[in-house]
């Protein structure tokens, strides 16, 4: 009986796969994870523990057909394929800058052996590097990627065929135990595709129709919450768009909001598609000048800023993996504009710790807040971190769930505890900086570039 393998890497399911339809084409089916040391290193422990839990969902899914194996992917790969006698490994085409420098290599060592590795679909509705201006360049803007993205469309999604044959019997390496916060609850959703598939049909029923009104407060469940299942794979965007579609909601204020937050996504993917430094260094540099890090990140980092709305989303974040979209932006903007430090500090410590740390919408999220990157915010454009959470959190209910030492105040008095006579009671650090004095300065500093 004729086998091929399908190596899952940020696809972490099996329904809406092309690679896996295509492999099926070919007979038996053994599905393959590789766990690449070097790259297993830098995801950090939160990422790690998520993957490893999709991994295992995904096992269930295949009735234990699945095999995990450690080492490099240029000698695994070649390896598994020999081992039984398969002529054809198929992929999920990978865009990212590392993703497509391994699958060179595993390419050519499996050429060397006589094996193809043949690549279908894409983790995007749209492929990165497809879209191009009239010009034939890059975009460079947001909304005119999301009109050529729209016009452009995308397939319907992939259907399995009904007669799937896994191969069996390959023995198998284990993955690591259940890591920290690995254990669904509110604050982290189920992870596997039928978790992400259940979490998309209750936001559909009841989410997407308030989305445009409800996605930037914080203190309400206004999201989808669908970011770690789109980053390891476990739905595709194509999935969401099609079901939208197919409901009318494509139109509609909430369903027209959400798939502009896909079309952002595959944005900041096309970004980092074509420039691939883009990723640790500002696309358009500002020349101006930073401060070295010191005990301002330190304070940044661990919640101790003395701005309510900042110290809840980095307490959030520290805590669950996982910081609403507008607070990120709000602690970005604190971290670059009040603080003067450069925004890869921050980067670092948002991919070290987020679930669904991805590598171009962390980047290009921040650039986007410090100005340097395609489609940057306005230098002058600097969030003040008492007003933006009076208005996204108007009751103070986020940051007294994330900031004990507040909770004892009522309604928006949380947000500014130096107002309040007993805002200090309990422990609530001073402000590290005057927020007003920092916005000049960073005035002056872009001003003077």
């Amino acid at each position: 009986m004729t086998t091929t393998v399908l190596w899952h890497r940020r696809d972490l399911r099996r329904g809406d796969l092309p690679a896996l339809s295509t492999a099926l084409d070919g007979g038996a089916v053994l599905p393959l994870v590789v766990l690449d040391p070097a790259l297993w290193a830098g995801a950090g422990r939160v990422r790690q523990s998520r993957y490893a839990a999709s991994v295992r969902a995904l096992q269930t899914s295949y009735d234990g057909a699945l095999v995990v194996r450690w080492g490099d992917p240029a000698v695994v790969v070649p390896e598994v394929a020999a081992e039984i006698g398969a002529r054809a490994v198929h992929v999920t085409a990978e865009p990212s800058p590392f993703g497509r420098r391994r699958d060179a290599r595993v390419r050519s060592a499996l050429a060397a052996a006589g094996r193809d590795l043949r690549a279908s679909g894409t983790p995007y509705a749209v492929g990165p590097g497809v879209l191009r201006t009239g010009a034939g360049t890059p975009y460079q803007v947001f909304t005119p990627f999301r009109r050529a993205w729209r016009e452009h469309g995308w397939p319907r999604p992939a259907t399995l065929p009904r007669a799937a044959r896994w191969r069996t019997g390959v023995p198998s390496e284990p993955l690591p135990g259940a890591g920290p916060g690995e254990t669904a609850s509110g604050d982290r959703p189920a992870v596997g595709e039928g978790a992400a598939l259940a979490r998309w049909a209750e936001f559909l029923d009841h989410g997407v129709a308030d989305y445009a009104e409800h996605r930037d407060r914080p203190d309400v469940d206004g999201t989808s919450r669908l970011s770690e299942a789109l980053k390891y794979g476990e739905l595709h965007p194509r999935t969401l768009l099609a079901d939208l579609a197919d409901r009318g909601l494509v139109g509609a204020p909430g369903g027209a909001a959400f798939a502009s937050e896909l079309a952002w996504r595959e944005f900041y993917a096309d970004v980092l598609w074509h420039h691939p430094r883009s990723a640790w260094t500002d696309l358009r540099p500002l020349a101006m000048s930073y401060d070295e890090p010191g005990t301002h990140l330190a304070a940044w980092e661990e919640g101790r800023t003395g701005y309510p709305f900042v110290d809840a989303g980095m307490r959030q974040l520290a805590a669950t993996g996982w910081m609403h979209n507008r607070v990120r932006m709000v602690t970005a903007s604190f971290l670059v504009k009040d603080l003067h430090l450069w925004w890869p500090h921050g980067a670092r410590h948002f991919l070290a710790l987020l679930r669904d740390g991805d590598l171009a919408s962390n980047a290009h999220g921040w650039q986007w807040v410090a100005g340097t990157g395609t489609d940057a915010a306005p230098y002058f454009r600097i969030f003040n971190p008492v007003s933006q959470g009076c208005r996204f959190d108007p009751d103070g209910a986020y940051v007294r769930r994330w900031v004990p030492e507040l909770a004892h105040l009522p309604g928006a008095a949380a947000h500014e505890p130096w107002r309040h006579p007993q805002g200090y009671d309990h422990g609530y650090p001073q402000r590290i900086v005057d927020h007003d004095v920092e916005r000049r300065e960073a005035l002056a500093r872009y001003q003077a570039r």
